[in-house]
């Protein structure tokens, strides 16, 4: 009877040790192991995105210079606009300065003609023929002249036919534009580059 008893008592005893260490196990899991592992597993995404980020900061500040200088041409460009695209026409003062870029280049026989203006929201384009006769050699050094104006020329056709008794001459026909603001684009553009509104062109 007592031994009966003793081996009940000792089942107890293991039962609630099995219990309290399914409690401890249930705990750890529960309390200790699941938060762990979640914690490390948003530790490793943070890692991961900050790897990322990293890389694509890496990439962005190798292109960084490339961008620098586009910039710097933009804002160039943009400088220049005013001058080689003015909003006046000064049409006149243009065809005085072919004829003398013609004189100075011995180029003879000029005919400088405009064209009929086409006109758009932003530029008017005026066409303008061109006929001279020289030397290739002159004729070239025309050419070198005219793309360095401050007023931005575009040669759309150039034709050079020799002279018919091979005396070294040339007759030269170019077909060229030039550009003017429009008066919409310089009107949207003047409340901003007015002195007062510290947008100027300082350049212009």
């Amino acid at each position: 009877m007592h031994v009966t008893g003793s081996k009940s008592s000792v089942r107890k005893q293991q039962m609630w040790v099995y219990i309290i260490a399914a409690l401890f196990v249930c705990d750890f899991v529960a309390c200790g192991y699941i938060p762990s592992r979640q914690r490390l597993l948003d530790l490793e995404r943070v890692w991961t995105q900050q790897r990322k980020t990293i890389a694509i900061a890496a990439a962005q500040s190798a292109e960084l210079p490339s961008l620098e200088r586009r910039l710097r041409d933009m804002k160039k460009a943009v400088e220049d606009f005013d001058v080689r695209v003015p909003a006046d026409r000064a049409l006149g003062t243009f065809l005085q300065q072919i004829a003398g870029i013609m004189t100075d280049c011995r180029l003879v026989e000029q005919v400088v003609l405009p064209g009929k203006e086409v006109k758009t929201d932003d530029l008017n384009c005026v066409p303008i023929h061109v006929a001279c006769k020289g030397t290739l050699a002159d004729a070239f050094r025309f050419f070198t002249r005219l793309q360095s104006l401050d007023r931005l020329v575009r040669v759309e056709k150039v034709a050079m036919d020799n002279d018919t008794d091979l005396t070294g001459q040339i007759s030269l026909q170019v077909e060229a534009v030039i550009f003017e603001q429009s008066g919409k684009h310089h009107k949207a553009r003047s409340p901003a580059d007015a002195p007062g509104a510290g947008g100027g062109n300082r350049d212009a």
